[in-house]
């Protein structure tokens, strides 16, 4: 029981603003993690300045850090953040200025891909909160534009969506239909219970892994992943969920007998190795 790997598949490493690589690992690893899958943060939690390739090539950087110095197999995921846009309009930018960026960063985020420094493009999308109707056309052509670029690189995609269920996955099934890519290589970070096909239409959830998502999610099924979405942020300590979670959710669990053993390797690694195509060597 104490030997089942365990995957966090989206959380966040910040040096600048929270404790960084080597912390966070070592934090994950001791609550008896294993794997790690970190999308960069947004250019503006580096600097002002910071460029698109900037915040990709950072995560990378740190994830080789964590691999280097830790017992943790860490994995990077680069993208650009569906608020970049907003923020470049909110600056005053013209639309088609800031889409064609933001068009260019996915573009690096393929090619970073493609040099076997990344996994998967994300986590792109569009806002939780409300935007324009002209905004959010922008944000569904980049949504669409990273499904096709992530086909041609044969990886997923993570997408940041506003609250999504039936309806929603089903949109963004037929929006990787239109382009070719297979439904379940989008995966929706930050997903609710939507385990079964007739809920998630086919694509991969990532359950923000919550006492309850969880107990309910394996109610239904053992196809998905478990995420905190740790921000790695000292102004908000432990949000969204800590970097101990996972392991210690996956325990108890599997100490309660909530959790089989089987499911746990299906969800922290035949999940993983399948839909991102690595080998975790376990």
């Amino acid at each position: 029981m104490d030997n089942i790997p365990v995957t966090d598949n989206h959380i966040h490493i910040d040096p600048i603003n929270g404790e960084g690589p080597i912390e966070i690992a070592n934090k994950f690893h001791r609550a008896g993690g294993s794997f790690m899958i970190v999308p960069n943060k947004p250019t503006w939690t580096v600097n002002e300045n910071c460029s698109f390739r900037e915040s990709m090539e950072l995560v990378i950087k740190y994830v080789e850090e964590i691999k280097k110095c830790t017992p943790v197999k860490a994995f990077a995921v680069v993208g650009a953040h569906p608020a970049e846009l907003s923020r470049r309009l909110k600056s005053g930018m013209d639309i088609e200025k800031a889409e064609l960026l933001m068009r260019n960063a996915l573009e690096t985020a393929q090619m970073l891909v493609l040099e076997q420094k990344a996994v998967a493009i994300g986590e792109i999308g569009r806002p939780h909160y409300d935007v324009s109707e002209e905004e959010l056309e922008v944000h569904n052509r980049l949504i669409s534009y990273a499904m096709e670029l992530a086909k041609d690189a044969e990886c997923p995609v993570q997408l940041h969506t506003e609250t999504a269920g039936p309806k929603q996955f089903l949109e963004f099934a037929e929006m990787a239909d239109d382009v070719g890519i297979p439904r379940n290589r989008i995966i929706k970070h930050f997903s609710g219970a939507c385990v079964l096909k007739e809920e998630n239409h086919g694509l991969t959830p990532s359950l923000i892994a919550t006492k309850t998502v969880i107990k309910e999610g394996l109610k239904k099924g053992n196809n998905f992943f478990m995420e905190t979405d740790y921000l790695d942020d000292k102004t908000r300590p432990g949000a969204v969920l800590g970097p101990k979670t996972v392991p210690r959710r996956t325990k108890d669990y599997l100490k309660q007998g909530i959790l089989s053993e089987e499911d746990a390797y299906k969800i922290h690694v035949d999940n993983i190795e399948k839909i991102y195509r690595i080998d975790l060597g376990v």
